[in-house]
């Protein structure tokens, strides 16, 4: 039976959650005056009681880390057991996987994955069309992987249209759907030209943002919406908890034509370039499930340049990794 002091602690900690809910939906001051209750909450944040189950309350973790295997492609394709235990060792649990060399299956590179002891978060994959449907379902089987990400390269002409967007907006509809009746889920990939192309007057992520399925997740990637000429922090926050994934990486971040080419400027390691990563931690407001390091070019060690982005996210408090206990 519940005594009385019990009883009591119930009362303040629905209090508590209640007021804290609250508080994420309306500034204090506008909370206080809708619910008369200004005395009363002062009196309860100042209770011991209530200040200690309050502090109880979980707060929401950073994201987790992991790399974006486009960044050692060509380590990869040299020596795939090594790249992936020198990932391993710099405290990475976790990788996004792209493309395979010729001579590498998804199979094989399944194995290799576990023997290095990380996982498959994430995967770039064709969208689930004709044959590629059955290629999408395998992938994800064979990874053990549950997030399936259109990654969305080259550019496509229909992103110069409103009606082209449209079309694409179908199609991305049609393979979350295909995706969800197969126990998976389904995200979106960027690049500059959704946050640089226009299309009846407004920016094409906007119209993405507001026209395909709920549940379609977005894996924006911030360094090219920096090179689009946008603020990631801004645009991160303007999706909210459809951005569970960002790719982090770091550089120059400037438009020039020879992009369309795909030749990029090269990459440096996160923190040592132009992104202001903590206000984009911050704008995620704990919605980042993952963020995956990235360099799509480089002209150091790769392998140094993704310990220093580990560490730098590590010792900022922006993201945890297996050595972060």
């Amino acid at each position: 039976m519940l005594i009385l002091k019990d009883i009591i602690k119930l009362q303040l900690g629905f209090f508590c959650v209640t007021f804290m809910i609250t508080l994420n939906a309306m500034n204090r001051k506008k909370f206080l005056q809708l619910s008369s209750l200004g005395a009363l909450s002062t009196s309860f944040s100042s209770s011991p009681l209530l200040s200690g189950f309050c502090k109880t309350m979980p707060a929401k973790e950073p994201a987790k880390i992991a790399v974006q295997l486009y960044s050692v492609k060509k380590e990869i394709e040299t020596d795939i057991s090594s790249t992936l235990k020198q990932i391993a060792d710099i405290g990475f649990e976790a990788v996004e996987t792209a493309f395979w060399p010729k001579n590498i299956s998804v199979k094989q590179a399944a194995q290799q994955i576990k023997n290095a002891g990380l996982y498959a978060c994430s995967a770039h994959v064709e969208l689930p069309i004709g044959n590629q449907k059955n290629v999408f379902l395998e992938t994800a089987k064979l990874l053990g992987c549950k997030k399936m990400i259109w990654h969305g390269w080259p550019e496509d002409i229909r992103y110069s249209s409103l009606e082209g967007t449209r079309q694409l907006i179908t199609i991305y509809n049609e393979a979350n759907r295909f995706a969800k009746a197969n126990g998976l889920q389904f995200g979106l990939h960027n690049h500059w030209w959704e946050f640089r192309n226009k299309v009846g007057n407004r920016f094409v992520y906007e119209v993405l943002l507001e026209s395909v399925e709920p549940d379609i997740f977005f894996e924006i990637d911030t360094y090219w919406v920096k090179v689009a000429g946008q603020d990631p922090a801004a645009i991160v926050k303007k999706f909210g908890k459809r951005a569970t994934m960002l790719h982090i990486k770091d550089g120059p971040a400037v438009w020039h034509d020879s992009l369309m080419d795909d030749y990029p400027d090269p990459m440096v390691a996160v923190g040592k370039g132009v992104q202001d990563f903590p206000a984009i931690a911050k704008a995620a407001n704990g919605n980042t499930e993952w963020m995956i390091v990235e360099m799509d070019k480089t002209t150091g060690n790769i392998f140094d340049a993704l310990k220093e982005s580990y560490d730098y996210l590590i010792k900022n408090g922006i993201a945890i990794g297996r050595k972060s206990a």
